[in-house]
């Protein structure tokens, strides 16, 4: 319980890391406020309507039934009973990953791999990595121009961490899901959370309204202040004082951030403690989502892209497993485009942009263009956390927290971590646990007056 008199707890954000961290606080009785520098609640996890009926989000979210459970939701979410994965290849479709596995190149090169004697020391590298547990051909043809595609950095430059926990499950456990999911008639989740167990028991939903819905009961109640960006996260004695909103100090118990890692540093007033991670890089990406008519577009819900030549590298069909994220007899692709803020891709306006995707989509539906009706292009500068060699050091002691008491950061960009919006929901209440014992702490130093 917070002290009498004591300043409450700032959360910098009211995406969903920011407001399951301010929701936990109160409901343990700790004085919480929230600053948003938007107009709305939700950040990356806003959803989008428009006039014609499509409705989209911030990248493609695929919600379980355990989530939506945990945040008061369930009710208002529809089943989802199909989801698969595919990739495009030298003119081909593939499963993804069993119809990889029955490519001789691909299975004979994966069996090399296996075989071959460990040097006993690891991976230096993400390259490294895949070379060893996917052998060279699928390696080379497929998951490093796809690491490459997202990353915008070399294979050779990334850190073997950068491989997403959910890509190393092993291929019994994909199996075994996909074998339920068939048996359900439920798209059981398959690779969308490491901080809790996946079974049969757990299948994608989503709700009325997308997935910003997620954040309304977890908003209830607060003190959320929008339009409020924070200007300074006040430090004295490297400990945290307060936060400074449209000028003003607003005192603060402690302070936790869902701000990009690398951008946390120039909030700090008062300390040069967090200046190594002003280094940190996110990748920008560009998401183009475009309305055609007819269904289905694609041979599957994802289609991953290796091939270079074509600008995105993943296209998602989302009306494939939600028919009704769009109007009868049509459907909506969303294209991802990895690129960097003072590129072409980025500055390109909404009509070459859909051009640009539609030239190439062809190739795979080569009716694209006939049926091209409309597209909505959103941009965002932190698409995903880039696990470089060079800072791999730094990142891992920022899994142990922040060095100015007082401070936590969380959320997938607060944490410059690969996880998805369900483990940014566990990940974020055991957090609070910290939060809750360092405010326990603070009060019999320093209790309130």
């Amino acid at each position: 319980m917070a002290g009498l008199g004591e300043p409450p707890v700032a959360v910098v954000g009211a995406g969903i890391g920011g407001l399951t961290a301010a929701h936990d606080l109160n409901r343990r009785g700790i004085g919480v406020r929230v600053f948003e520098a938007g107009e709305q609640i939700a950040g990356l996890g806003r959803s989008f309507r428009d006039d014609e009926g499509f409705t989209y989000d911030f990248g493609a979210h695929f919600v379980t039934n355990r989530f939506a459970e945990a945040v008061g939701v369930l009710e208002r979410c529809r089943t989802v009973e199909h989801f698969g994965e595919t990739v495009w290849l030298d003119g081909k479709t593939y499963s993804f990953p069993l119809g990889l596995l029955r490519s001789p190149r691909f299975a004979f090169s994966g069996l090399a791999a296996r075989i071959r004697p460990r040097s006993g020391q690891d991976p230096a590298s993400a390259a490294e990595w895949y070379r060893a547990s996917y052998g060279a051909s699928l390696a080379e043809e497929v998951a490093i121009p796809l690491l490459e595609a997202w990353s915008g950095a070399a294979a050779e430059e990334l850190a073997p961490s950068v491989i997403p926990p959910q890509v190393d499950r092993g291929t019994w456990h994909v199996v075994k899901l996909k074998m339920a999911s068939r048996m359900s008639g439920r798209a059981v989740a398959n690779g969308f959370s490491r901080e809790m167990p996946e079974h049969a028991g757990v299948w994608h939903v989503y709700p009325e309204g997308g997935v910003s819905t997620l954040c309304e009961p977890l908003a209830e109640g607060l003190d959320v202040s929008l339009r409020s960006p924070v200007q300074a996260i006040v430090v004295e004695h490297e400990r945290v004082v307060g936060v400074r909103v449209n000028g003003v100090l607003e005192e603060a118990a402690a302070v936790i951030s869902t701000a990009p890692i690398h951008i946390l540093p120039k909030l700090i007033e008062g300390s040069e403690a967090l200046s190594h991670l002003a280094r940190f890089r996110y990748r920008p990406i560009v998401l183009v989502n475009l309305k055609f008519e007819g269904r289905p577009f694609l041979p599957e819900v994802t289609t991953w892209v290796p091939d270079r030549t074509f600008p995105f590298f993943r296209l998602t069909e989302p009306p494939l497993s939600m028919p009704w994220l769009a109007p009868d007899g049509m459907t909506m692709i969303t294209a991802d485009i990895g690129c960097e803020t003072d590129d072409p891709i980025w500055t390109m306006d909404e009509d070459d942009l859909a051009a640009l995707c539609i030239e190439h989509l062809a190739r795979i539906v080569p009716s694209a263009a006939k049926r091209y009706r409309g597209c909505r292009v959103l941009k965002t500068p932190v698409g995903y956390p880039i696990y470089l060699r060079s800072y791999e050091r730094e990142r891992v002691s920022l899994e142990s927290g922040l060095p100015l008491q007082g401070l936590f950061s969380v959320g997938r960009n607060g944490e410059f971590a690969h996880i998805l919006m369900e483990d940014v929901y566990w990940r974020t209440l055991r957090r609070m646990d910290e939060v809750a014992a360092y405010l326990a702490g603070r009060q019999v130093v320093e209790p309130a007056a």
